[in-house]
This record gives structure tokens, C-alpha cells and sequence, in this order.
């Protein structure tokens, strides 16, 4: 069958395993796989950007933030800020207490530190890898589930072996879904610097 929504994605599971008794299990073993998708795969699809007015030393990143691409301030001409970790940014501030255009950034948990703090409102521009969109029964289809159905069959499938438990399938699936892991990813390496940037608008600060 078609696998195009999160309805037929789910009865396609249930078919996989050949069983009619795990409705809200299924529903798991979707959430879990996309879990799995979040920290294994970078995709060109994932990058998006939020822009914000930056006028404290912390902002919080967007409620689907993976990871950090570029962060940049919309000045003339614009700032592109330099990432550093922690234990360098903190070294900075204890060597400078001056305020003015940020320079740098670091990752604080779920918030941005910049440095130095600004000395007005700046604005903003944040490229990040996204979460992929959870499917729901409200949101019943997303770009991943366009592209690649068969990993979103096979990564709940993965998903479902601890609760059969020892079924003699698994090697296979997670064969398959390791593999679709991996070409999704090398594809990505392979369009790197060909791909537009999807727009988007929540604010972090």
C-alpha cells in the first residue's frame, strides 16, 4: 500500500508485524523512530532560519532547534558571529566587561550566549537544523515522510522490537533502516552548498 499520511504509515506497521492488537503501540514506536531521525540524520530539508531582536546577553533557541549552522547579526555589512564553547566564551568575558556588537556565540543549554553583550537591539538570523515534524493525527504527513516513507516504515519497525521482543526480523530491519540512514545523509554531503535556505519566522529571543 501507499504510505503518504501518518493514518496508512500506521495500518502499514501494524501490517509489517502482522498484528491488530498494538494501535497505541504503534503510535510509540512512530514517536520513538522520529527521535531516532533527529539525532541521526542531517538533511538540506532540516535547514531553516528564525530571526529575532538580540538585546541581552541570552536568547532562547527555537522549540526545534537541533543544531547550529550560522549565526548571523543583519548589520552593513553583516556580522557573521564566530562559535565558540563554552570554557572560550566564559574566558573572554572574564578577560572584558565592555558591551557592543556581538561577536561571538555559544550554546548555554537551550538559550544563545552572546558575546559581548549587545550595546542596543541588533537583529538576529539564526540557520539551524530543525527537528523533523512530528506526525500526528493533526499533522498527518511532512517532508520526511514524502521523500522516504520506507525509512519512516522501517525506523518504527526498529522501533517495535524491544516490545515484541526477540523477533527474528530485526537484523533485517535494522539492516535496511541503517542503510536509508546512511544514503540520506550521504546525499546531503553531496548537495552541500546547491540547497536554499526554507524561511521561517519564530522568534528565539
Amino acid at each position: 500500500m501507499a504510505i503518504t499520511t501518518y493514518s496508512e504509515l500506521k495500518s502499514s506497521v501494524a501490517d509489517w508485524l502482522d498484528r491488530d492488537d498494538l494501535t497505541s503501540a504503534i503510535v510509540d514506536f512512530v514517536t520513538l523512530a522520529e527521535a531516532q531521525f533527529n539525532r541521526s540524520i542531517r538533511h538540506r530539508k532540516m535547514v531553516t532560519r528564525s530571526t529575532a531582536t538580540i538585546d541581552d546577553r541570552y536568547s532562547a533557541t527555537p522549540a526545534d532547534w537541533l543544531q547550529t549552522v550560522q549565526f548571523i547579526l543583519s548589520t552593513d555589512p553583516v556580522t557573521t558571529m564566530e562559535y565558540l564553547t563554552n570554557e572560550a566564551l566564559n574566558k573572554k568575558r572574564s578577560e572584558s566587561s565592555a558591551v557592543g556588537k556581538p561577536l561571538y556565540f555559544s550554546h548555554v543549554g537551550d538559550e544563545i550566549e552572546v558575546f559581548p553583550p549587545p550595546d542596543s537591539s541588533y537583529t538576529g538570523e539564526l540557520v539551524y537544523y530543525a527537528k523533523v515534524p512530528a506526525l500526528s493525527d493533526s499533522n498527518t504527513t511532512n517532508w520526511l515522510l514524502t521523500l522516504s516513507p520506507d525509512l519512516y516504515l522501517y525506523g518504527a519497525l526498529v522501533q517495535s522490537a524491544p516490545y515484541l521482543r526477540d523477533d527474528e526480523r530485526l537484523p533485517v530491519w535494522l539492516a535496511r533502516y541503517t542503510q536509508m540512514v546512511e544514503d540520506m545523509n550521504l546525499s546531503n554531503e553531496l548537495t552541500r552548498g546547491q540547497t536554499s535556505v526554507k524561511m521561517s519566522v519564530p522568534t528565539f529571543g
